[in-house]
């Protein structure tokens, strides 16, 4: 089997963070999403991957190069305007080369890898196997209706008034048949090919679709209280160690991560939580649920429930920031005014002065 990863779009609903970045490599617990996603396709054995790439196809390349850190070998595959997941397949079919693979979005974590499911798939005679969560608000994905026998009836993308609470998760599994569907098919009212309308195709025309409903957590990290969400859920599961220096006079919690040339100076840091490398943290208080990546510095600051970004600068906040994303090369300081509170969602290389 291959592997293909959608890494294209403009991240719209993670403005201002995604004016300046592919949303896919905004890490979650200090890991980019891509990441994490490549990371599960290999390790479901799969090591021929596919990325299709849109506007921001350089700083991809540039993070995830060829592939040699994961052991797996990548393709770029230009996607020229965001026209669609089933065109995404359709301009990759050389790459596939009617292969079976998995289809795997880009900004999506998933409570447990996909192993088991690319096993039952490799092993099953099915044309296509997708996945299933039910969510409360099914009017913002595609959504699978089924019959009594716990088959497909229908798959309608972002129904005004939903017939189930059954959403695609981003994951989906695919024979050759799916290239017939996806030359088949004629783009919907939003001037996209849409992969409901592709899988549709597969129902209507015989072929086997199985539906797969996931029953642990899944998060699509394409807005900032989805962000902090994956972030929560993610570093409660981390190994936690401690490789960087903390000094006798902080308090470090036992689920917390330090990571090598991160200095914990006079401070308390309570887990779950990561510091990244060469992050400075000084007379400060880190809060639960919180990420600081690499080559930031807080000092005098408290903070939770949060995710700072590379070599961003925070100095002087008596408030507790919470609940914030806050992006590279951001600047953080204490104006004459005190502060009464802070939340925040600030996008790369901005100055801000907090009153």
């Amino acid at each position: 089997m291959k592997g293909l990863i959608l890494s294209g779009g403009k991240g719209t609903r993670l403005y201002p963070l995604t004016y300046t970045s592919a949303k896919q490599l905004i890490p979650v617990a200090n890991k980019p999403v891509l990441f994490r996603v490549i990371e599960s396709i290999r390790d479901a054995g799969i090591s021929e991957i596919g990325i299709v790439v849109g506007d921001t196809a350089e700083e991809v390349r540039d993070a995830v190069g060829r592939g040699g850190r994961w052991g797996v070998n990548i393709t770029y595959i230009q996607q020229d305007a965001p026209l669609g997941l089933a065109h995404a397949v359709k301009i990759s079919s050389n790459f596939l080369d009617n292969d079976r693979f998995v289809m795997f979005l880009g900004d999506n974590v998933i409570e447990g890898g996909i192993s088991q499911l690319i096993s039952e798939f490799a092993h099953s005679d099915w044309n296509s196997q997708i996945v299933l969560t039910r969510v409360d608000h099914p009017e913002r994905y595609g959504v699978a209706e089924l019959d009594d026998d716990g088959k497909i009836n229908r798959l309608v993308e972002k129904p005004k008034n939903p017939q189930s609470d059954l959403a695609l998760v981003g994951i989906y599994m695919f024979d050759a048949s799916v290239l017939e569907a996806v030359h088949a098919i004629k783009p919907s009212w939003r001037g996209e090919l849409e992969i409901t309308d592709a899988i549709q195709w597969l129902v209507d025309h015989g072929n086997s679709v199985h539906p797969y409903i996931h029953r642990g957590w899944w998060i699509d990290t394409g807005e900032p209280g989805q962000m902090l969400e994956a972030n929560d859920l993610v570093l409660e599961e981390l190994d936690y160690q401690i490789e960087g220096y903390v000094d006798r006079d902080s308090k470090v919690g036992r689920r917390v991560t330090v990571e090598q040339g991160a200095e914990i100076i006079n401070s308390v840091v309570r887990g779950p939580a990561i510091i990244g490398q060469d992050t400075r943290v000084v007379n400060s208080y880190i809060g639960p649920f919180t990420s600081i990546y690499h080559h930031v510095t807080i000092e005098d600051s408290e903070i939770e429930h949060s995710v700072v970004l590379e070599y961003s600068h925070i100095k002087g906040i008596g408030a507790r920031i919470q609940d914030s994303l806050i992006g590279r090369y951001v600047s953080i300081e204490r104006s004459p005014i005190k502060p009464k509170s802070h939340k925040m969602t600030i996008g790369d290389h901005s100055q801000v002065g907090i009153l």
